[in-house]
């Protein structure tokens, strides 16, 4: 047995060794994109991040960054975090694997036979290697991300207890039960995924210590969620709610500081602990150490589930009931392990005070500025990403509002009010005393009941959303009947069986079963999906069964075929974990049916129950894979397994050695083909994208400017850059869905580095939340133009006047006018002095219905800012968010400035634009073709070939042709059609290569762009209609793409080549119905 134990542990180390030099190898360098360079900002200067918050992360994070020799290397250094916890997570599944077969193969010290322990250590190898190399753990072990932490939670959490359960019978046994309770407190300052594992937990627990029945079986399954909903909805939201009534009395009522009340009620809950932990182990009293475990149980949170008074009354009148007065046998010993569980929990929780710490010393990054207990508690429930999922009962999409009179004979929405919203109160002077107030309520809209329905998977009612639930269940079936406002009428839903549909066709299939099948499978490509037959799907390898789903593979276009993305795997990781499941079930006797229960339930809670809880809308900003890597951990013990499964038939042919032996090596073969398909997309080393088109953004600016961005990857990494790397501490990035709130506005209106205090005139009581959050325009048809700061007057203004019958803020019109001073605008040098006879005397602003806080603060930028800071727009930000100013925007790299010149579709700085992005703008590395662009940054790419065709435009204006002809090449040199394929808007470059007469390199790009939408739309046209009805705007694109490039033949007579493609283009536009 120890020659077992020494070859064990150091085949663990193995595995992470290898595990650990694979992902070093392939590791991002610097940054990624998505939530990435925000993780390793709050790390390098502890700054908050977003909600619910990470602060172990950071803390841990923050520790590695230290050993970074200068700000350009700490991402280097705080990625390889996630390298070294991948690696762990591969290392203790290593270790459960081998300690589960181990059950099962060797019941005395006799069983330890060469051939077993060959057999035990070949499955941790195989389903170690094959979680290591699934193409979602990987993708998460390379950057710099939270789930490679919750990974190793999960992994370890989940080895912790099958270790407990083989000393369980031994004195001191508990101190693994509370390691673990330890570890998961730590988890939720990390990840919340990483409570599912404690069903499995307590199914360990349960086949450990009791004889198995189907009805104790449920019935501890049933402990298990109780236990998991006592966390998760008990302690994790309630605690510091607790704390908020003593911080409520400590600051209002006894004058005492902010946080005081806080302080004191974390003295009151540890002495309480202490007390219950002495008293049920020492105490000679078992009355008062009941009493003092029950006191100790509510100061925790756990009975106030759902912050509800009425279940804790309930739950601690049971336990007082049970406990003092029938007197219940409970041992004590029980009692002080729960206390003292719950206590290392509470120790892990506490990792939340640094953030109220930190918030309070108002760093540059403070998300939700959670500086104050009423803020942490909005900060912790995710209260800025709007409403939480219905999950069990509530309204459909369709669902209509119950309405009220609301006088002069209309009605108005019911609005059901919720907790007050304290906030500080601001100071008039330093010596006013801290104080909270109340802003307002939280105010969520009641439905008529007659739209709802039991288990709601459809519930948005944002038009996209609509747009896609009736794409996938088609229109609403069901007629229902109620009265608005008095008045019969008709209304529409979903069927529950429209419902189900929903829920079994894109929520698990779509959004699990795809994933799951990605990592066991084959994946088609890295191409994001919303139901495309040409995206993201799964694939076997087998062209057969590919065919059936996803079109003819042997006439696969180019960029299909090659994609790095595509992997694979001809099922055999499927196969072999289905192997290993049916072994547990059906030839492993009694254990092995309750590993398999004890593995499936990790399975299903880190899988199906996240689909049911998430109940995710449609239309994803990315794939979600990530999430669900703890399912796809679960499903590896079962490839492990299949080692067991394969060993057990060749022992009816072979010795008990040659068997294991050769199990193994068949069982290897999984990890093989995983590593081999997946090492090209997962490689992403020597790519340093995020960090230099973060670094473009912030290098398109003129100085002390301001740019406007709106999501993650316009925003993070130029956080990181200004944050981290110290580039460009002049420019302030607001972020304009930040710019809803009041939180926000308050950071913006405060001076950070070298970048003065954003332009912004209201008062915090003016902008705080449930004021001015949303107006709307009282008449879109009305023409007539106000002056701007007469409109923000009159919606700032609190004369009933000025506001709609229902007490709403209203514009009087959607057309507002910003008077221009040329004199300023020339002043500021914002015009160059040789376009002073372009700028005009006034700019006209068109709002939208309904204008939004984030608008508003716009407006009043512009209005007093008097043109002295430079205003952008980041190209990214959509249409909808311009105000209507697009026709004033000044391009001049990839943000476009607010300038008083007027120009259909805007003007170009050729000057500033040229200098931006030949000189000043880094590539990424790009142009080399070993380094793994994926679809997000080659969209970036695209973004970046469309601003040099531009440049390249506005230079041929201007008549500077030769300036014109650098800029292609160098679009060429920098961006390469070998890495980034031509498209649509490469022709744009190839009409310019023409204007200046270089026929051949631009016959070179439509050639290719003609030729691959001739591939791409070939392709398209073989396929069945339903599969062609999910394709209609990549048909529209090549369509465009072969049209553009005809019109450029044509126009520059290109003959041979209009030749080539014109009865190509005939043909699909008659294949297509699209007029030719």
């Amino acid at each position: 047995m120890k020659r077992f134990k020494r070859i064990n542990v150091l085949l663990g180390w193995m595995v992470f060794i290898i595990a650990a030099i694979v992902y070093l190898l392939t590791m991002e360098p610097t940054v990624s994109f998505w939530d990435c360079p925000e993780f390793i900002t709050t790390a390098y200067k502890l700054e908050i991040g977003h909600p619910p918050g990470y602060p172990f992360f950071s803390l841990v994070g923050h520790l590695f960054s230290l050993f970074a020799s200068d700000p350009a290397h700490v991402s280097t250094w705080v990625n390889r975090i996630s390298v070294l916890n991948s690696a762990g997570a591969v290392l203790f599944l290593f270790w459960t694997i081998t300690i589960l077969a181990r059950k099962l193969l060797i019941k005395n010290e006799e069983d330890y036979t060469m051939g077993k322990m060959l057999t035990i250590w070949g499955a941790g190898l195989v389903g170690a290697l094959a979680f290591a190399f699934t193409d979602s753990f990987w993708f998460s072990a390379t950057e710099t991300d939270v789930f490679s932490f919750a990974a190793l939670s999960t992994a370890f959490s989940f080895w912790a207890m099958l270790r407990w359960s083989e000393v369980a019978d031994e004195p001191h046994s508990d101190r693994w039960l509370l390691l673990i309770a330890y570890a998961i407190g730590i988890s939720i300052g990390v990840h919340l995924l990483s409570l599912l594992t404690i069903p499995a937990l307590v199914m360990i627990f349960y086949f450990r210590k009791h004889q198995h029945t189907r009805k104790s079986a449920f019935i501890a399954f049933l402990v298990a969620i109780s236990i998991l909903a006592a966390v998760f909805y008990g302690m994790i939201p309630s605690f510091f709610w607790l704390s908020s009534f003593l911080e409520l009395f400590f600051v209002n009522t006894l004058g005492l500081p902010f946080n005081s009340g806080v302080i004191a009620y974390a003295i009151i809950v540890a002495i309480v602990f202490i007390w219950a932990i002495y008293a049920t182990q020492k105490g000679k009293n078992e009355a008062q150490a009941r009493f003092a475990f029950i006191l100790a149980i509510a100061l925790s949170g756990v009975p106030f589930l759902g912050k509800s008074v009425w279940v804790a009354v309930i739950i601690l009148f049971l336990l007082v009931y049970l406990l003092l007065v029938k007197k219940v046998r409970v041992s004590r010993r029980i009692l002080n392990l729960i206390i003292l569980a719950l206590a290392m929990i509470l120790i892990g929780y506490s990792q939340f005070t640094i953030v109220l710490i930190r918030s309070s010393a108002q760093p540059p990054m403070d998300e939700d500025a959670p500086s104050d207990v009423f803020a942490l508690m909005s900060y912790q429930s995710r209260e800025q990403y709007g409403d939480v999922h219905p999950i069990f009962y509530g309204p459909m999409y369709t669902a209509d509002y119950k309405y009220q009179p609301a006088g002069n004979g209309m009605c108005a929405p019911v609005q059901k009010n919720g907790s007050p919203i304290w906030n500080k109160k601001p100071k008039t002077h330093p010596g006013d005393k801290d104080q909270y107030i109340i802003t307002g309520y939280k105010q969520t809209p009641v439905y008529d009941p007659v739209f709802y329905m039991f288990f709601p998977r459809m519930f948005s009612d944002q038009p996209n959303h609509v747009q896609a639930y009736e794409s996938w269940v088609g229109k609403p079936a069901l007629n229902v009947d109620y009265s608005p406002c008095g008045q019969d009428a008709v209304g529409k839903m979903p069927t529950f069986g429209q419902n189900l549909k929903f829920f079994l066709s894109y929520q698990l299939d779509f959004m699990y079963f795809r994933y799951f099948m990605w990592n066991f499978s084959g994946r088609q490509n890295d191409k994001q999906s919303y139901g495309e037959i040409d995206r993201g799907n799964w694939i076997t390898g087998f062209n057969f069964i590919d065919n059936w789903l996803v079109g003819n593979q042997s006439t696969l276009p180019k960029d299909m075929k090659n994609n790095k993305g595509r992997h694979t795997y001809f099922m055999l990781p499927l196969i072999m974990g289905i192997i290993g499941l049916l072994f547990l079930l059906m030839y492993a006797g009694k254990e092995g049916k309750q590993t398999f229960w004890i593995v499936f339930t990790l399975f299903f809670m880190t899988g199906v129950a996240i689909i049911i809880y998430l109940n995710q809308t449609p239309l994803q900003p990315r794939e979600r894979d990530y999430s669900y890597t703890g399912s796809f951990y679960a499903f590896c013990i079962f490839i492990g397994f299949g080692v067991l499964a394969i060993a057990n038939y060749l022992r009816n042919k072979l010795a008990s050695s040659p068997s294991a032996i050769l199990a193994t090596v068949i069982g290897l073969i999984v990890p093989a083909i995983l590593i081999s398909q997946n090492w090209k997309s997962n490689d992403r080393s020597d790519r340093y994208t995020a960090r230099d088109f973060g670094a473009n953004y912030l290098n398109s600016l003129a100085p002390n400017a301001i740019i406007f961005t709106n999501g993650d990857n316009d925003t993070f990494p130029l956080w990181y850059s200004i944050e981290v790397e110290g580039l460009r501490r002049d420019v302030r990035v607001c972020n304009l869905s930040y710019l809803q709130t009041d939180w926000y506005i308050d950071q913006m209106k405060r001076p950070v580095y070298s970048s003065a205090p954003l332009p912004i005139s209201w008062t915090p009581a003016q902008y705080a939340e449930g004021n001015h959050d949303v107006a709307y325009v009282a008449n879109p048809k009305d023409t007539t133009k106000i002056d701007l700061s007469l409109a923000l007057q009159f919606i700032l203004s609190k004369n009933p006047q000025t506001k709609d019958p229902l007490g709403h803020d209203i514009f009087p019109t959607s057309h507002l006018v910003l008077k221009v001073n040329k004199d300023e605008v020339l002043r500021t040098h914002t015009v160059d002095s040789t376009l002073a006879n372009q700028i005009v005397p006034e700019m006209n602003i068109t709002l939208r219905r309904q204008v939004t806080k984030a608008d508003m603060m716009i407006l009043d930028m512009l209005q007093t800012n008097h043109w002295k800071r430079p205003i952008y727009f980041a190209n990214t930000v959509g249409n909808d968010m311009y105000l209507g100013l697009s026709n004033y925007f000044q391009q001049e790299g990839i943000a476009q400035r607010i300038v008083p010149i007027w120009k259909d579709g805007g003007s170009v700085n050729t000057k500033a634009m040229y200098d931006n992005m030949m000189h000043k703008f880094r590539w990424g590395d790009i142009q080399n073709p070993k380094v793994y662009l994926d679809e997000n940054i080659l969209r970036m790419c695209t973004t970046f070939r469309m601003q040099f065709g531009v440049l390249a435009e506005g230079l041929i204006a201007e008549n500077k042709r030769d300036s014109a002809l650098q800029v292609l090449n160098y679009a060429m040199k920098v961006i390469p059609p070998t890495t980034v394929p031509n498209d649509y808007f490469s022709t744009f470059l190839a009409g310019s290569y023409y204007e200046l007469g270089k026929m051949p390199q631009g016959d070179a790009i439509l050639d290719d762009v003609a030729n691959e939408s001739s591939q791409n739309l070939t392709w398209y046209a073989a396929l069945t209609n339903n599969q062609m009805n999910t394709v209609t705007e990549q048909i529209s694109t090549n369509l465009a793409a072969l049209r553009n490039a005809l019109y450029y033949f044509h126009q520059y007579n290109r003959k041979a080549l209009f030749d080539k493609y014109y009865a190509k283009f005939v043909q699909f536009a008659t294949e297509f119905h699209v007029q030719s």
